[in-house]
């Protein structure tokens, strides 16, 4: 049985009061993440999951400070499965809890609902939902940090007149607001690149079986099929183009350059699948080859194709906090649109809807089930 003496409670109370001091030292910051952690896009959202847990660690490592606290970041994680209904109701859990900054929502068919409900409770919102209606809405403190369809779907048709040499097109989409927008927008440059769309089908993004659409699409001969949607279903699309004897290209947007695509496709993939993302060529820049490697420390693996984003965005949110001495997600929010910020990805600059300009893209095909960048734009 331990004596309590008079020394040991002054020793307990010092404790204490240290303890109460260091928090009084400490401002935490909570910065949530929407994403798909369950469901077929998992392998996304675990990955932008790791971009923001690696950011949070460095910017904790820095110890930054703010009105002469030191800012803690902590990450706060939901599943919002890729779902319209879902992701608001994560949105709303943010709002309740307290949150004010929100990484996600991965998926545009869930960003464009739920930034209405995070406007609404004052959270800063930096997506990598491509559609353009995900900054259309008016909302102040919305920031979309990678190219939206309008630039990946015009960059593709270019390459594919230009580079690929192609005349005729089919076009298919997932119906879901990423899918459709994208491969609008590249129907729309196809025409103004002197393509002919000779076909036009749709699908869903729980669809595993596309005989039917790709069977009518090759009676029309196109040299080039566009796919707007998703890894798991492109995978199995281009496995069911080579049973069919279709020799036509499968182009996407960035979706389509993860290397989930090979683990699904298998060899299928090799120099017949090409996609446009919202980056750089991360083997010819020191800096982004660097996080790279840090990152494959960290997680055991490489980035996938966003989670280098979320990571930047997360550390430039950080810098701004610190440089315009606020936590206050309006103020960061102003402090974003005025100045730039360089990350992995580039410089990031943004206009007065959120959008992010100058934002670079990559066109990448599959060589022996890896990304190989083709061409920059």
């Amino acid at each position: 049985m331990q004596r309590i003496t008079f020394k040991t409670t002054l020793v307990a109370a010092a404790a204490l009061a240290c303890a109460a001091a260091v928090q009084a030292q400490e401002q935490v910051v909570k910065i949530g993440h929407s994403a798909p952690l369950s469901g077929p896009n998992t392998f996304a959202g675990r990955d932008n999951d790791n971009g923001v847990r690696l950011a949070i660690e460095d910017l904790n490592a820095r110890k930054l400070q703010v009105g002469g606290k030191t800012l803690k970041f902590e990450l706060v994680a939901e599943d919002d499965q890729c779902d319209a209904k879902t992701g608001v109701a994560v949105a709303q859990k943010f709002v309740d809890t307290g949150v004010r900054y929100v990484m996600g929502p991965y998926c545009s068919g869930v960003a464009i609902p739920a930034s209405r409900v995070y406007d609404g409770g004052g959270v800063l919102l930096s997506t990598v939902g491509t559609n353009p209606k995900v900054t259309a809405g008016g909302y102040k403190n919305v920031f979309r940090i990678v190219a939206s369809d309008t630039q990946i779907g015009a960059n593709m048709a270019a390459y594919t007149a230009q580079e690929l040499k192609a005349k005729k097109v089919g076009v298919i989409d997932d119906r879901t607001a990423f899918g459709q927008g994208v491969a609008d927008e590249f129907a729309k440059d196809a025409q103004k690149n002197g393509l002919t769309v000779v076909g036009r089908e749709f699908t869903t993004d729980k669809a595993t079986d596309f005989m039917a659409i790709l069977t009518s699409l090759k009676a029309k001969q196109p040299e080039v099929i566009f796919y707007g949607g998703y890894a798991p279903q492109a995978a199995p699309m281009v496995r069911q183009m080579k049973q069919l004897g279709i020799t036509a290209k499968l182009l996407g947007g960035d979706t389509l350059c993860s290397p989930e695509m090979a683990k699904l496709a298998g060899d299928a993939v090799n120099d017949l699948v090409y996609c446009a993302y919202a980056g750089m060529l991360m083997d010819s820049d020191a800096g982004a080859k660097a996080f790279q490697e840090k990152f494959k420390k960290r997680f055991g693996q490489n980035p996938d194709v966003y989670s280098p984003f979320y990571y930047d965005q997360v550390m430039n949110l950080g810098e701004a906090m610190q440089k315009s001495g606020s936590t206050d997600p309006n103020k960061v929010a102003t402090f974003l649109r005025q100045n730039s910020y360089k990350g992995v990805m580039g410089n990031y600059e943004y206009d007065d809807k959120g959008n992010r300009l100058k934002a670079p893209t990559v066109v990448n095909t599959f060589r022996a089930g890896k990304p190989a960048p083709l061409a920059s734009f």
